[in-house]
């Protein structure tokens, strides 16, 4: 599947003050994306971006509310929601608290409605844009899926796979020129992922940087609304 520049092109990545958004953002930026960094870290972020020649716009995604006021006026052709937070390790469904169910929903699957809901309907009128949502294999229906444990973040990764696909098909599955995907990144050497992952997170990234990049047309679209890992597509 080909490639395309993204030069001309503005890219909002979120969590890139460090790990997968960190090198999502770089490896956009390489292909040429004017990269907007979003993080609650002011300091990590500003730095991310400085080393990327991007810019920072620091916001806190728990804060749901007040992020269609931090995104007004901007123009934006790629999205890639790839800030997360993981519940405890003990919070099964029913020894979770409402709080962290809540405060894992609103980072995990909250920011991204809010940044679809605010930016989207721009990339449709243009027949332009890329929407990349970082899911997990925890929050598949298949495979390890939802299968126990863990329930806050399988449970919103689940419903972000399902937004990733609900969205595509409003879309029209890009004939109206915006692709909507889902990756799971895989187990990586991230804050949250330990030093003892298996997988670098260059090799995390690496499939949301190619779905950004996929060449697309509304006549000709590439294959979207669907679960890729590895750039190769698994079950939900």
């Amino acid at each position: 599947m080909s490639s395309t520049d993204l030069a001309g092109r503005t890219a909002l990545v979120t969590g890139a003050s460090r790990g997968l958004g960190r090198a999502i953002a770089a490896g956009l930026a390489s292909a040429g994306a004017a990269v907007i960094g979003v993080a609650r870290d002011g300091d990590a972020l500003s730095s991310a971006m400085e080393a990327v020649g991007g810019r920072a716009l620091v916001h806190d995604l728990a804060d749901v509310d007040g992020i269609a006021a931090r995104v007004e006026g901007l123009e934006v052709d790629v999205l890639v929601n790839a800030a997360a937070v993981m519940s405890s390790k003990r919070s099964t469904t029913l020894a979770t608290t409402l709080g962290e169910w809540r405060d894992v929903r609103a980072v995990d699957l909250d920011a991204p409605f809010a940044l679809v809901s605010a930016l989207v309907p721009g990339m449709a009128r243009r027949r332009w844009g890329r929407v990349v949502n970082l899911s997990a294999c925890l929050g598949r229906l298949t495979g390890p899926g939802t299968a126990g444990g863990l329930a806050p973040y399988r449970v919103a990764k689940a419903g972000l796979n399902a937004l990733t696909r609900n969205l595509a098909h409003e879309l029209a599955l890009g004939r109206r020129g915006v692709l909507v995907d889902a990756t799971c990144p895989g187990h990586c050497r991230t804050d949250m992922g330990g030093p003892d992952a298996p997988r670098s997170i260059e090799e995390g990234a690496d499939t949301a940087i190619w779905l950004c990049r996929r060449a697309s047309s509304p006549s000709e679209p590439a294959p979207t609304g669907r679960l890729w890992e590895d750039r190769a597509e698994v079950p939900w």
